[in-house]
């Protein structure tokens, strides 16, 4: 445990940001999970939306978002 009053400010605010990114990763990982089971122009565009706001909120590249979006892309052109 952290002693000095800076440190454990450090240590709360890694706490919530840690807590904040776990959504955002979860919403993506349900995004895409959704459009996986029903690839459809509307689930694409959801999955497509939430790496979109990762990248925003800086928690994914922008060309590691871009390339799976392709993918997913992909796997609805394949669907047709």
């Amino acid at each position: 445990m952290p002693i000095i009053k800076s440190a454990k400010k450090v240590a709360r605010q890694a706490e919530k940001r840690t807590a904040h990114n776990v959504g955002i990763k979860k919403d993506i990982k349900n995004a895409v999970k959704a459009f996986k089971a029903n690839p459809t122009p509307k689930t694409l565009a959801k999955a497509q939306s939430e790496y979109d706001k990762a990248v925003k909120k800086d928690l994914l590249k922008k060309n590691t978002a871009s390339r799976r979006k392709a993918k997913l892309h992909a796997i609805l052109k394949a669907a047709k």
